[in-house]
Formats: C-alpha cells, sequence, structure tokens
C-alpha cells in the first residue's frame, strides 16, 4: 500500500498488528511512523510502551519472544524493529522460507495490544538494489500490511514543494520551486529542510529569488545554469562569466552543463517554430508532440523565448554543437571552450 492509504487507514480501524515499511523514502516514512505512535500510544505511554531492536544487532526470534511477551508496565506496545534485512539469511532460498516461518506463525496469532513493526529502508526500488528488495518483500510476505515508501515523483516534488511553501506563507514562483526542487534531486526531506530555511530568510515579506535559492540550498546548480541562460539572452556578458565562474567553483561537469544549454534552446527553437510564447501554450504545444514538461520548465523556456529571436537561437545551436566538438579535442582547460562559446554568443 502507499503511504496515503495507510494514513487513511490508521483514521478508522487503527495501526495493525504487524506492519512492514519497505523502501527509503524518510520523509512519508517519517510522517507514518509518527502518526503510527500517535494512534498506537499515548505521550504518557511511550516512554514505558515504545522498545526498539535493531534487527542487524539482535535475532528476528528475539524480536518476535519480545513481541510475545506481556509488559507489567504497558498495557499497550509498539515494538520498532529496524535494519529488517538483517534478519534474511545469507544464502540458501530454503534458509529464508524456514526463516520466514516465525513471522508468518505471529501474524497470524499476533498479540493484543502490540504493534510489531519491521522497517527495511535499505535498499530502494530500481537498478540494482531491484532484486534485493524484491527479496526483503518476500521474506515478509507473511505481513498483510505492507507500505512502500518510493521516491517523490518530479510532479509530487513538486507539489510537496508548493503547499509546505503555502503552509509557511512563502512568497516562491514556479520558476524558483523548480529550480530548487531540481538542485535538490527531488528529495523530499531536504526539500522540506530548504523550505523552512527560506520561510526562515526571506520571510512572508518579500519574494524568494533564484539567487536565494543559490545562496541557501546545497548543489543548487541548476539555478546558476538558468542564471546562465537569462544574462545571455540580455547579452549582459558579464554576468554570464559570473554564472560559468560559479558553476566551475561548485564542480559542475562542464559537458553537462553545455548539454543542458543544448536541450534549453532546442526547446525554446521548437516553441517559436510553433508560435508557442506563453508558459501554458508551451506546455500545450509539447504535450500534443509526446514530450513531457513540466510547468516550471516551461516557464524557463518562455523565458529564453522571449529573450532569444529564432536566428539568435539557431546561432547560439551553432556555437553549443562548436563548443561541444572543443570539448572532445586536446585543449588547455575546458573553461577556455565555455569562455569563448559565452563570449561569441554575447557579441552576436
Amino acid at each position: 500500500m502507499t503511504p496515503e492509504q495507510f494514513l487513511r487507514q490508521l483514521e478508522k480501524p487503527g495501526p495493525p498488528p504487524v506492519v512492514l515499511f519497505l523502501g527509503p523514502e524518510a520523509y512519508q516514512r517519517r510522517a507514518c511512523r509518527d502518526a503510527l505512535l500517535a494512534k498506537a500510544l499515548s505521550a504518557q505511554e511511550r516512554e514505558s510502551g515504545l522498545t526498539r531492536h535493531d534487527l542487524d544487532e539482535v535475532s528476528l526470534r528475539e524480536v518476535l519472544d519480545d513481541a510475545r511477551s506481556f509488559s507489567l508496565f504497558a498495557g499497550r506496545r509498539v515494538i520498532w524493529a529496524g535494519g529488517a534485512e538483517g534478519a534474511l539469511p545469507r544464502r540458501l532460498a530454503a534458509d529464508e522460507a524456514s526463516g520466514a516461518a516465525p513471522i508468518a506463525g505471529y501474524a497470524r496469532d499476533p498479540t493484543p495490544g502490540v504493534v510489531l513493526v519491521f522497517e527495511a529502508s535499505r535498499y530502494g526500488f530500481e537498478g540494482d538494489d531491484k532484486a534485493r528488495i524484491e527479496r526483503v518483500r518476500k521474506f515478509y510476505a507473511a505481513i498483510p500490511d505492507a507500505v512502500e515508501f518510493r521516491p517523490f515523483s518530479p510532479e509530487a516534488a513538486r507539489a510537496l514543494a508548493r503547499d509546505l511553501a503555502r503552509q509557511r506563507r512563502l512568497d516562491i514562483g514556479v520558476r524558483e520551486i523548480g529550480a530548487l526542487v531540481e538542485s535538490l534531486g527531488g528529495e523530499a526531506g531536504r526539500i522540506a529542510a530548504e523550505i523552512e530555511k527560506l520561510s526562515l530568510f526571506a520571510g512572508p515579506s518579500r519574494a524568494v529569488t533564484l539567487a536565494d535559492i543559490e545562496s541557501l540550498a546545497p548543489d543548487a546548480r541548476s539555478a546558476t545554469l538558468f542564471a546562465l541562460v537569462a544574462a545571455l539572452g540580455r547579452s549582459d556578458r558579464l554576468a554570464a562569466l559570473e554564472s560559468l565562474d560559479v558553476l566551475l567553483r561548485e564542480g559542475e561537469y562542464l559537458p553537462l552543463a553545455l548539454a543542458f544549454l543544448s536541450t534549453q534552446f532546442r526547446l525554446a527553437l521548437a516553441a517559436h517554430e510553433s508560435g508557442s510564447r506563453s508558459a501554458s501554450q508551451i506546455q500545450a504545444q509539447f504535450t500534443r508532440l509526446g514530450i513531457r514538461i513540466w510547468r516550471d520548465r516551461a516557464e524557463q523556456v518562455a523565458q529564453t523565448v522571449a529573450s532569444f529571436s529564432p536566428a539568435r537561437i539557431e546561432r547560439a545551436i551553432e556555437l553549443v554543437f562548436e563548443a561541444d566538438r572543443a570539448l572532445r579535442d586536446a585543449r588547455p582547460d575546458d573553461r577556455v571552450v565555455l569562455e569563448k562559446f559565452v563570449l561569441d554568443l554575447t557579441g552576436a
């Protein structure tokens, strides 16, 4: 089930007797953990009613024995077993089946008044971790209530940032939200922390700028790239070189930055050719073409369309090609290639 479904389930029948928390996403896992504890134990009961175990250090049998035992001091208990991956046998599938049998036995007949939570947050759902997390899921398959904590999608990360900003009365635009989310890799926990930081820094009295994000948010390189495009559009050579210098000092991989510029200019040229000018027109046009584009990215393309004429965009694409070819050749420094790109485009 999803975290949202689990939270709705808590509201009606209450916490299930056995739960598996599966996946690495920390923000929603923390929300579900806090909601479960609030539903299962009062503030006074938590001191004696909450027990934590680490299955990397204790055995599964010890955890289940603890869940089976009755406490003299707590009428209701929550037993939190972290590192649930540690209970899996090292090798044979047959060992896994026999090792999982005690979990199935407990799930069929759980102890009244006890909520047992297994937390497995070590592996993700994609790539090399996929087989590992499926093995964990199979081992704990007897637990009927398994909550999956997957990373936020780009849309969900942006929606979360907007909701958190609204809650804190933070004046932040679509473009700034996009830059913040992209710079933080869409990680919900980091988004929440940076929104709180920005709300304390800017307050409700002024709007958050890209410069604020660049100053406060870690690794906010995408904001610098947008600033570079904006400076190129104004033919502001000094500001463009300063943005390039920031990227270099932050350790940006310049071929990747050049690839971003290439994509931005090509999207802007396509928007010019279709006659799209506003962000909504651009988003609709690319959606019709089968290209998924977010609202904040459409805003960025619209700004590039407004700043560059079609002829100048074509010139920019030519210069990107030349710079890309120069980056592949023997050369003294990548910086020289990108600085030449900026000088040629702002002198056009």
